[in-house]
């Protein structure tokens, strides 16, 4: 009976059909894409809040708009950027993967 245990080797694994040639998982990937879109985006979008603050005090007398037109081009950019990460396999900020 102990010869039998000896003799049985452990079962081989199969890749998952959703890992990469590195072995890396696809939901790790998009995990880490995921990330580095929404922290620049919340990069991005605190910078142009705080142009627009900074314009608004030293120029419009307290207006809004400039910090609204700040956010807006924050929000834009950083959703450029998530576009362009998401379409190509490099991106402009790649994940190191």
């Amino acid at each position: 009976m102990s010869e039998q245990a000896q003799t049985q080797q452990p079962a081989k694994s199969t890749p998952s059909k959703d890992s990469n040639k590195n072995g890396s998982s696809v939901s790790t990937i998009l995990d880490t894409k995921w990330d580095i879109v929404l922290s620049n985006m919340l990069v991005k979008t605190a910078m142009g809040f705080g142009v627009g603050v900074f314009t608004s005090v030293l120029f419009f007398k307290r207006r809004a708009f400039p910090v609204w037109l700040g956010i807006g081009f924050g929000v834009g950019r950083g959703y450029a950027e998530g576009d362009a990460i998401f379409r190509s396999s490099a991106g402009l900020r790649s994940s190191k993967v």
